[in-house]
């Protein structure tokens, strides 16, 4: 499982490297699946319950599950891509939200506060904690110190053979609630946080998820084991973090964590 996450992760490194003002989605969409492909991989979510491209794209006020498009980018946009790969039998998963130069600094703490709370969830991830830690670490973050919104509609899950499995992983909840945190599961935690209020809809397309305030979501993904010594993060945002430093379009939003 490592592995195909570490195929995720350099796609979305590889996906950074190409953002830029004038591409489409659906042009970025293709040379990903070029380069999963490439590397032994099969893109985890193409065909999967119908999904017709490799990447979920989610622009702006599009939360997740966004379909890549023949749009161009411009510079005042906000790029979520969440990213599946299967490898060996084995899932891979993993989101990150990119903010060309020209979002603004709203939008750019939003983003950054969206993926410190994925780290405050990940420290919640010990061995006989529940599920409810993580979830209450993720929202009192974002709603309770920040004044940001929590999707409640969509949530993090197990992770492994098949692409969502048990346990579900909310990103709102209560301490000690939920199920138990054993040692060797996965789980994929990622906070959907929203600049305004928490409640969605979706297109008529049936897969993306937009605001209902229309104000701009970030999204941020990691999938997760659990050990006895806390958690082990098999995805890799390093890499990212690298292809965003020499694209001089997008903004930097490495944290410390």
């Amino acid at each position: 499982m490592r592995e195909s996450n570490l195929l995720v992760s350099r796609t979305l490194a590889y996906v950074a490297e190409n953002l830029k003002v004038g591409k489409s989605g659906k042009s970025i969409d293709k040379a990903a699946e070029e380069f999963i492909r490439d590397h032994g991989g099969v893109p985890g979510f193409k065909g999967y319950r119908g999904f017709p491209a490799s990447l979920c794209m989610s622009l702006n006020d599009a939360v997740v599950h966004g379909i890549p498009s023949d749009k161009v980018f411009n510079d005042t946009d906000v790029v979520s891509v969440d990213c599946g790969v299967i490898l060996n039998g084995f899932y891979g998963d993993a989101a990150f939200s990119f903010a060309f130069k020209n979002v603004g600094v709203g939008v750019e703490k939003l983003l950054r506060v969206t993926r410190e709370s994925l780290y405050k969830g990940i420290e919640a991830v010990v061995v006989g904690n529940r599920i409810g830690d993580i979830s209450y670490a993720i929202q009192n973050y974002c709603e309770k110190v920040h004044g940001y919104g929590i999707v409640r509609e969509l949530v993090g899950h197990g992770v492994g053979r098949s692409l969502h499995e048990d346990p579900e992983v909310p990103n709102f909840g209560l301490k000690g609630k939920g199920s138990l945190l054993k040692e060797g599961i996965v789980i994929a935690i990622e906070p959907m946080v929203n600049m305004g209020g928490k409640a969605v809809k979706q297109l008529n397309d049936g897969w993306t998820i937009l605001t209902r305030d229309g104000k701009p979501s970030a999204h941020f993904e990691h999938s997760v084991a659990v050990r006895k010594d806390g958690a082990d993060i098999l995805s890799n945002h390093t890499f990212i973090d690298d292809s965003v430093k020499k694209n001089e379009e997008i903004i930097d939003i490495s944290i410390n964590c």
